[in-house]
């Protein structure tokens, strides 16, 4: 089979097409046949070495999205050889999934509804999930909530406006003016453009807010929480200063590190099958430019995914 692995950190160049004997699955995970690939922000930032080394020092292969055929199972009896699914597994262990064949525990993966494409599904798991999490399992929305969803239009962001309406919140989004019609178009009640206003003039009495930015976008987000609120973060993480900070203030304060979670991936799907929720794919690149991918995921302000095909 055919991996993209790379020998040194460093840009988009790195990245190169090698042959690999393919893995033998261990007991209770699945050989899948991959079809497509999430990208993720996160995935440039370790080829760069510009975040801690979840992976170690190169070689190794990045990756978590995946979408495909199952090939063979080792003692397991969640799937079938032939059976379509799609998952993050071992996040954030290596799960080397920029290959054309990934060895992935079963529980990390679910069956993919027929009304995703291997595509779509692919640029589903990590950022679903981080929302999930954040939203459901975190922030506890409820009917009736008011949700501020910071970065609405990249991956993360426009899967959570969808979640957050399915829940029955009241939703704010910030985005640049240029996004605004792609963010509405996810359900978002309410539209901040933030190179025009700032955002804490312009919301108030939010009970949780989903930040995907971090900086100064974390601590100011404390000025429009209600007495009691939540901010919850996919980038600041556990930040003990801004813990205390927000408890000082009577509001709550958590880092999300999302986790492959089977329950959240079928809660996922149901919305799906629902016609609740949609993943966006920016673009799609063959295999073999995943540089040129890369390079697009270096220049950020993404809307939605990009995905490998393989």
């Amino acid at each position: 089979m055919r991996v993209i692995t790379q020998q040194t950190l460093g840009g988009p160049e790195v990245l190169t097409i090698v042959d690999a004997p393919e893995p033998q699955p261990l007991p209770t995970e699945v050989l899948v046949r991959v079809k497509a690939i999430g990208l993720n922000p996160l995935e440039a930032l370790l080829r760069a070495g510009e975040f801690p080394p979840l992976l170690g020092r190169p070689p190794f292969i990045l990756g978590w999205d995946i979408s495909g055929v199952v090939q063979e199972g080792s003692l397991t009896y969640r799937f079938r050889p032939g059976d379509e699914v799609f998952g993050m597994p071992l996040f954030p262990r290596a799960a080397s999934a920029y290959a054309e064949v990934v060895s992935a525990p079963a529980l990390h993966l679910v069956r993919k509804p027929a009304s995703l494409s291997h595509i779509e599904a692919s640029a589903l798991p990590v950022v679903g999930l981080t929302a999930w999490q954040g939203l459901v399992d975190l922030g506890g929305v409820t009917e009736g909530d008011r949700v501020l969803v910071h970065g609405g239009g990249g991956g993360v962001g426009h899967v959570a406006i969808q979640i957050a309406k399915a829940l029955g919140a009241h939703v704010i989004a910030t985005a640049s003016g240029s996004k605004r019609t792609f963010v509405e178009g996810f359900g978002a009640d309410e539209v901040i453009d933030y190179t025009a206003v700032d955002f804490t003039e312009a919301v108030r009495d939010i009970d949780v807010v989903l930040d995907t930015i971090g900086g100064d976008t974390v601590e100011r987000s404390l000025e429009v929480l209600r007495p009691g609120g939540h901010l919850v973060t996919a980038v600041a993480e556990e930040d003990s200063g801004l813990i205390a900070k927000y408890e000082a203030a009577g509001m709550r304060f958590s880092g999300i590190a999302v986790d492959p979670d089977p329950v959240a991936l079928r809660g996922l799907v149901e919305l799906v099958e629902q016609g609740r929720l949609r993943v966006h794919v920016q673009e799609t690149f063959p295999f073999e430019r995943v540089a040129d991918a890369h390079r697009l995921l270096d220049g950020g302000h993404l809307q939605g995914k990009l995905v490998l095909t393989v």
